[in-house]
């Protein structure tokens, strides 16, 4: 039980890897506050996890207001919260003749602002009792693929952030600020957006060694599973930190040599 009698706040937890991060955590000891927009994907979740263990929260994280709502349900629910996930995101695939600036502006907003909001809404609590923040971000902040362009920039931003806060925050206020960058993962959506894209029904079950030396891709209870360290008291002062969680070394990676790309990227 390593987050035992710990509240987390996990935002884009109705599918994916905040879904999996969820239930690792209520394995783990912990009561979640779920948030995401689909209801019925939600009540899935929450009925997978027990009342007792979990609150949900149906809403656009950018709607004003939202961030202080979900760390208000937190509190009127379980009592006190202790550590928020920022895990909800645009995952979209743009370039820059597709991309305008309202689009842009929407991507950044809900990737980079809205974790911002959140940490500023739950500050109070999480200075209260020495909590943390773990930011889910992706390889992609580090340069991103042309056509992930939005995306990329936004957690690179987040990453940004995260240090910068990491530190401060950490001073100031005690409170840990920490990201892992996931690589492609398998999630529900994933699986759907590629067959979307023309990759066939079971795309997954082969993948390109240069994508996937493993000979798969990630799993989201694996980002879980990492996820809970941060979460927990044993990563102790550790803040301000950024891990990559892929199989292989992002950076200076060889393309194939067809230039042909998947559009990797974790669907949150």
């Amino acid at each position: 039980m390593r987050l035992k009698d710990k509240v987390i706040l996990i935002t884009g937890s109705t599918t994916g890897i905040g879904k999996a991060i969820a239930v690792r955590c209520v394995a783990e000891g912990a009561k979640v506050v779920l948030h995401g927009l689909e209801k019925t994907w939600g009540d899935a979740v929450l009925a997978k996890l027990g009342r007792d263990n979990a609150v949900l929260h149906i809403e656009d994280i950018s709607e004003t207001g939202a961030p202080q709502r979900l760390v208000d349900l937190a509190v009127e629910t379980f009592g006190s919260l202790d550590a928020v996930v920022n895990n909800a995101a645009m995952v979209v695939s743009s370039n820059i003749l597709t991309t305008d600036l309202a689009f842009f502006r929407r991507v950044l907003e809900v990737n980079t602002l809205c974790p911002f909001a959140l940490i500023k809404a739950a500050l109070p609590q999480l200075t209260m009792n020495r909590g943390c923040v773990l930011n889910i971000g992706s390889v992609n902040a580090w340069s991103g693929e042309p056509n992930l362009l939005p995306y990329s920039v936004s957690k690179g931003a987040l990453m940004t952030m995260t240090r910068n806060l990491g530190d401060t925050l950490h001073r100031e206020n005690g409170v840990r600020v920490n990201q892992i960058n996931p690589g492609w993962v398998l999630t529900e959506t994933e699986i759907q957006r590629k067959k979307e894209q023309g990759l066939p029904d079971d795309w997954y079950k082969e993948i390109p060694s240069v994508y996937a030396p493993a000979g798969r891709i990630l799993w989201p209870e694996e980002i879980a599973a990492a996820a809970v360290y941060w979460l927990a008291d044993e990563s102790g002062p550790i803040s301000g930190q950024v891990v990559d969680l892929e199989q292989h070394p992002f950076i200076g990676r060889n393309p194939p040599k067809d230039g042909s790309t998947l559009n990797i990227a974790p669907k949150h």
